[in-house]
């Protein structure tokens, strides 16, 4: 799909405010409220805009220590990372997983309360995961900078 600057300055505005309403959008970038709705649509539909979302502050909701873990599995094997990547994910504390290239295999973000429950999410979830070789666990002191806009 060609994204020219029109759909550039709606991703820029949507990225910063969700909640913006299809007028004001529509002012901000010089289109007429129809003309605005109709690239909103369509940036949807292909896929370009995949979902909207609220941002929580993970302190807010007591879970302010962020852990990184690195997993290694056993091997490589495509039914090894289905079984893992299925497993993983039903995580509630798991934000993200990524596969990766490198020293690991995956990278898994968590959040949780503290250590202490940090140790609970490994023992009930990590700790059964399948094919799962070394795990490597570091937790944030602070996060230094987090964006969820893709510069475009």
């Amino acid at each position: 799909m060609d994204i020219d600057a029109t759909d550039t300055a709606i991703l820029n505005v949507l990225q910063r405010d969700g909640r913006i309403t299809n007028n004001d959008l529509a002012g901000l970038i010089n289109l007429s409220p129809s003309a605005c709705l109709r690239r909103v649509r369509r940036l949807e539909e292909d896929g370009v805009i995949d979902r909207y979302a609220a941002l929580v502050n993970h302190a807010a909701v007591d879970k302010p220590t962020t852990v990184f873990v690195q997993i290694s599995l056993e091997s490589q094997e495509e039914r090894k990372l289905d079984a893992f990547e299925a497993r993983v994910a039903d995580c509630p504390e798991v934000i993200s997983c990524h596969l990766m290239a490198g020293d690991s295999d995956y990278l898994v973000q968590v959040v949780c309360r503290d250590v202490a429950d940090y140790e609970r999410i490994h023992r009930s979830h990590f700790a059964s995961l399948p094919y799962v070789s070394r795990l490597n666990t570091s937790f944030a002191l602070r996060t230094v900078h987090s964006d969820t806009a893709l510069e475009i």
